[in-house]
């Protein structure tokens, strides 16, 4: 019988139990990290890009791919003018331009030269008239004075001694201003009704973009006056308040620049006449009337004109001034004229 004791197993237990714990731990933490990615990228996600970072550098930055499609530019916003006057323009003394108009009303020459001729004859004799106006760098722009609002001796139908030329006749010389690349100037003399009540009855006229307006206070009568028989007059606050309307009207149409005439011979006829306010998108005249000797109608202009506060225009009779002025003696006035009519 042997004396040796047989050698102890439980340390090879423990290497074994060590080794079947290691191999435990890694299989568990490769499933941990394989689990985690999937996690953090699903399929079919998809890609966002980051918006390009702002150029610091002086290189040209790169130019945008070609559209597929031709691109329509947007409509402005801006309120600018979409439409134009005669020869593109969107002002009305642009470029230096001089404007010279005949003066009356449709279809009789008792109101003044327009009306002796058809439109269409009219619009040459605007252009010949223009010819001894026009200056190296200085156009000259022809223009039909028209009066849509007549006044009258009688109280008329509706009270207010005046009243209003057919539309048709109206849209004759609105259609031959456009052929001819003429400006139309509605002339109202308002009786005893008031500027504002009667220009917006020639709103579907005042849309076009040739078309202006001119106020005579001449023929804007009180409650008890009758025209003809005295000088009627307008305060400032009622020439501002067509203005705004027109210059308003002038915005929402996104129309060019429009006359605004204000006629004068004597001081009374606008008794507060400083305080007459220019308005956005409103070429505003003063226009000095009166016939006479040629110092008599220079005595005029110079006690009227306000050349600070309006551009400055002139009236010439065929038949009541004496020994009329011809161009250059219009042209020698100071303050400077603009504008020039012929009644």
């Amino acid at each position: 019988m042997s004396d040796r004791r047989p050698e102890p197993t439980w340390p090879i237990l423990v290497l074994v139990l060590l080794v079947l714990l290691a191999l435990l731990a890694v299989s568990w933490e490769a499933g941990y990290q394989s689990a985690d990615s999937a996690r953090a990228e699903p399929e079919a996600a998809p890609a966002v890009s980051e918006p390009p970072a702002p150029q610091t550098s002086d290189a040209e930055p790169a130019a945008p791919a070609e559209p597929t499609e031709p691109v329509v530019p947007a409509e402005p916003v801006t309120g600018e003018p979409v439409a134009t006057l005669p020869g593109g323009r969107t002002r009305v003394f642009e470029g230096g331009r001089f404007l010279v108009a005949h003066y009356g009303t449709a279809g009789t020459g008792s109101l003044g030269v327009l009306g002796e001729r058809s439109p269409d004859q009219a619009a040459a004799a605007v252009r010949r008239a223009a010819r001894p106006f026009r200056r190296p760098g200085r156009p000259v722009q022809g223009v039909f004075e028209l009066i849509v609002t007549v006044a009258d001796g009688h109280p008329g139908r509706d009270g207010d001694f005046s009243h209003d030329i057919p539309r048709a006749d109206v849209r004759r010389y609105v259609r031959a201003a456009r052929r001819h690349g003429l400006l139309l100037l509605l002339d109202i003399q308002p009786g005893r009704s008031d500027f504002l009540t009667v220009a917006k009855r020639w709103e579907w006229a005042l849309r076009d973009p040739h078309v202006g307006l001119a106020l005579d206070p001449e023929w804007r009568m009180s409650r008890h006056q009758v025209p003809g028989r005295v000088v009627g007059r307008v305060h400032a606050r009622e020439v501002n308040r067509t203005s705004a309307w027109l210059s308003r009207l002038v915005t929402r149409e996104r129309l060019p620049e429009k006359l605004f005439v204000l006629h004068q011979f004597r001081t009374s006829m606008l008794p507060d006449v400083e305080r007459i306010v220019g308005r956005p998108g409103l070429a505003s005249v003063q226009h000095v009337d009166g016939f006479g000797t040629r110092q008599q109608k220079r005595a005029t202009y110079r006690a009227v004109a306000r050349p600070r506060q309006f551009t400055m225009g002139f009236k010439l009779f065929y038949d009541e001034d004496v020994h009329r002025m011809d161009a250059r003696a219009v042209q020698a006035l100071r303050p400077r004229v603009r504008f020039v009519s012929f009644q």
